[in-house]
């Protein structure tokens, strides 16, 4: 019998054979252009894998060995709902960026734990959820309100 995998981190459940759940990371997405505009004008550029599917939301940056300073993985939730995120199977530390529908960011959740199954919750809805290296919010003086760019919110690239 094969076992689910429940998707909590989306309220989505999707079959995952166990042993693809850990083997390794899923091959990299289709990526898109996104921009994070900061309050004093400033304009840091991503490269992001679009994880737009329940398949690829559920594995999503598991098992990955790094994610560069200039890319992430942007999940489109198509409307707004509230978030809740976990880091199982995920072996890096990520930042979490929780963005409502009209592309300002609401959350930030700054360097998340490597393999806690804790929850981070976008506390709000969102329409989608940035993940990026831990650290670059600190970095990149990332604050709640922000503007991100990208397609999904309407304008940008």
């Amino acid at each position: 019998m094969q076992r689910r995998t429940l998707l909590a981190l989306t309220g989505l459940t999707a079959a995952i054979p166990p042993a693809a759940a850990q083997e390794a990371a899923q091959p990299r997405l289709p990526t898109a252009p996104l921009f994070i505009t900061t309050r004093d004008g400033r304009r840091h550029a991503f490269t992001v894998e679009m994880a737009l599917t329940p398949d690829q939301q559920t594995i999503g940056l598991m098992f990955r060995r790094e994610v560069k300073p200039e890319e992430g993985m942007l999940f489109d939730w198509g409307t707004p709902r509230d978030s809740a995120m976990w880091m199982r199977n995920t072996l890096v530390p990520l930042d979490m960026v929780f963005i409502a529908a009209d592309g300002r960011i609401h959350r930030i959740a700054e360097r998340t734990v490597p393999l806690s199954l804790a929850t981070v919750e976008s506390r709000g809805p969102v329409r989608a959820t940035l993940e990026l290296a831990g650290g670059t919010a600190e970095r990149l003086r990332l604050r709640v309100g922000d503007r991100v760019d990208n397609r999904i919110f309407g304008a940008g690239p």
